[in-house]
């Protein structure tokens, strides 16, 4: 058995601290080894802690989430940083994304949205839910035709199932789905996107939606 994911909660309200970390903690999956009420505290905990996930609320005192994660990815690359806010607005999307963050999602989704947002991360995948997907993907193209870029020569030969895999990422659904939509498997699914994020050399499955739109592969 994998060890647990290690993770860091970051609020400054107490009860939907240990709310959050009532509902982690019975998971076997997840260990939440800290806590911190601001993005300052959130700062040393990651030092002194180097956890795998840190769930990070935006608005907060001393430091926000915002910056805090502009500044643990900056200073702990390693350390994955899942947005979970009560704010549901395109600029806080979008700044949070910019800095660095893994996931971004709302307070109000369900338990298993959240483990999968935690699992996504620690994958290494972005993690959005559908509705933020498609404005976070508008936005990046709208902003990509001010700023065009040559395709790089591999990505001609993207396959028409790594087309079929990509369109539906931009959808925003998981691997998993993806799987059961094409009848292959979750792994078959990763093996394309680990070649779509190498020919069209990129990080993120986000990233590779936006720059196959901005060369006319989608």
């Amino acid at each position: 058995m994998s060890e647990p994911i290690r993770l860091v909660i970051v609020d400054d309200q107490q009860l939907f601290r240990e709310a959050i970390k009532t509902l982690l903690s019975v998971q076997p999956d997840f260990d939440v080894v800290g806590e911190a009420t601001n993005g300052l505290e959130a700062l040393s905990l990651v030092e002194d802690l180097t956890p795998d996930i840190v769930l990070m609320d935006l608005r907060m005192p001393v430091l926000d989430g915002v910056r805090a994660t502009r500044e643990i990815k900056e200073k702990f690359p390693e350390t994955r940083v899942v947005i979970l806010t009560t704010f549901d607005d395109d600029a806080d999307l979008f700044e949070g994304l910019k800095a660095g963050a893994a996931g971004y999602v709302l307070k109000e989704i369900s338990s298993e949205q959240l483990f999968e947002a935690i699992h996504a991360a620690a994958r290494g995948e972005l993690f959005l839910l559908p509705s933020a997907t498609a404005r976070v993907v508008a936005e990046f193209s709208r902003l990509a035709t001010t700023n065009r870029e040559e395709a790089p020569a591999n990505a001609e030969l993207l396959t028409k199932r790594e087309i079929e895999i990509l369109k539906l990422v931009s959808t925003g659904v998981s691997n998993k789905e993806i799987g059961e939509i094409l009848f292959i498997t979750e792994g078959t699914v990763k093996n394309h996107m680990t070649n779509i994020l190498n020919k069209l050399d990129v990080r993120e499955r986000l990233q590779a939606v936006v720059k196959a739109r901005q060369q006319g592969l989608l």
